[in-house]
């Protein structure tokens, strides 16, 4: 049996309506959310007044914020810097109320059809500002792989944490983005073992890119997480199923593929189901 003790998740996925939520994370015996929105708006249009009333609501059902699954980072590259450096400053505010330290973020969407490396100046520029901000207010910035962003490969994201990595700069490491980008799962956790302290649990097909229960697909999650549980990995496993429509994922996903689904408790519970699977947890 693999010792993960600490699962989390995106559960908006689950309902937008945050009293549904809190009810299924309750009946799978979850006690963790990775927090992206909730009752219509997502996480960065909270304000610190309705992140103290989320708080509570959490609190009062048993569930803390293990991060803020923030949109920092996820604008193009050449779109104005200084009014997202106002948002992540905002977004540590609401970190604090939460009390966490996690705040999980991208390194710059790319113009379609160009090369990454022509960006790197200005992505480690825009990183550099964004690491420094989060070492002045103590929290920490969880870089995630994700498609079409710089670093969306393992060799973009070893640059980013050679460059970046410490207190205030770690991995998260997503499986079926990998997938989806074409990248060796396997190969990209050894390159990104010594910085990876957050985990997403999801996985895809390498053929299709489609995003599959964990276990079902591509992205070696068994094999990864044993090879994690073996490390001494003590961090989150946060659930991030993407199997059934939900509100907000064509805002998440460049060109999102329509999802078959669409009970997003039955997809949410079929993504834990899975997870325990792998986990041999009854």
């Amino acid at each position: 049996m693999l010792e993960f003790s600490k699962i989390s998740g995106f559960a908006d996925e689950i309902d937008k309506d945050i009293d549904k939520q809190i009810a299924l994370l309750k009946k799978l015996g979850i006690s963790y959310v990775e927090f992206r929105s909730g009752d219509g708006k997502g996480v960065a249009d909270y304000t610190e007044e309705e992140a103290k009333a989320l708080k509570e609501r959490l609190d009062a059902n048993g569930i803390a914020i293990s991060a803020v699954g923030s949109p920092i980072g996820k604008i193009s590259i050449t779109d104005p810097f200084e009014p997202h450096l106002e948002t992540l400053r905002h977004v540590i505010k609401l970190a604090k109320i939460w009390e966490t330290n996690y705040i999980r973020m991208f390194s710059f969407f790319i113009p379609e059809g160009e090369s990454a490396d022509t960006y790197r100046d200005e992505v480690m520029r825009r990183m550099e500002a964004m690491v420094v901000c989060a070492k002045e207010e103590g929290v920490i910035l969880l870089h995630e792989n994700e498609k079409d962003i710089y670093g969306d490969v393992a060799v973009r994201c070893l640059d980013l944490m050679k460059a970046f990595y410490g207190d205030h700069f770690k991995c998260t490491f997503d499986f079926a983005n990998f997938v989806q980008c074409r990248q060796d799962t396997m190969e990209a956790y050894e390159m990104l073992k010594p910085y990876i302290e957050y985990v997403h649990i999801k996985d895809a097909k390498w053929d299709t890119g489609e995003v599959v229960p964990a276990g079902q697909g591509d992205g070696n999650v068994k094999e990864i997480l044993t090879l994690l549980n073996e490390s001494g990995y003590k961090g989150y496993l946060s659930l991030e199923p993407h199997l059934a429509e939900f509100d907000g994922l064509k805002n998440l996903e460049k060109n999102a593929a329509e999802r078959k689904l669409t009970d997003g408790e039955a997809a949410y519970t079929m993504a834990w189901d899975a997870l325990k699977t792998i986990l041999n947890k009854k």
